[in-house]
């Protein structure tokens, strides 16, 4: 996306005007590119975290991402799902689960309100 955004940034006029008048590729790229794509990649950025998250928690669920001792909630979901540990104490698998369910849908919602608010065609409406 963030690719598409700079090659059609890249050919519009006030980008040929500056190369025109003699201006160097990284002026170019500071003063004309990047504050056109930087909305772009602030809400690519957001709306990518959570599906690291639950990447993270998932592999970490099945043994293959983070490993004891460092703490993750994939490993807190992984002690918690242990056969012994769920009959005797169910609730320790409660905490984790929401944590992730709770960080993923706030930084959706932060993603969509950074999409909203700083989309260039819904400043117009």
């Amino acid at each position: 996306v963030i690719r598409g955004q700079v090659l059609s940034i890249k050919e519009r006029e006030f980008v040929q005007a500056a190369r025109a008048m003699g201006g160097q590729p990284l002026y170019i790229i500071i003063r004309h590119v990047l504050p056109q794509t930087a909305t772009y990649v602030i809400i690519s950025a957001t709306l990518s975290v959570p599906s690291f998250i639950v990447a993270e928690s998932v592999l970490s669920l099945i043994g293959l991402g983070i490993q004891q001792p460092d703490p993750s909630w994939g490993n807190m979901l992984s002690l918690a799902t242990n056969a012994s540990i769920i009959v005797l104490q169910p609730w320790l698998i409660w905490p984790p689960a929401l944590l992730i369910i709770l960080t993923v849908l706030a930084f959706n919602l932060l993603g969509d309100g950074l999409r909203d608010a700083l989309d260039p065609r819904s400043l117009s409406r």
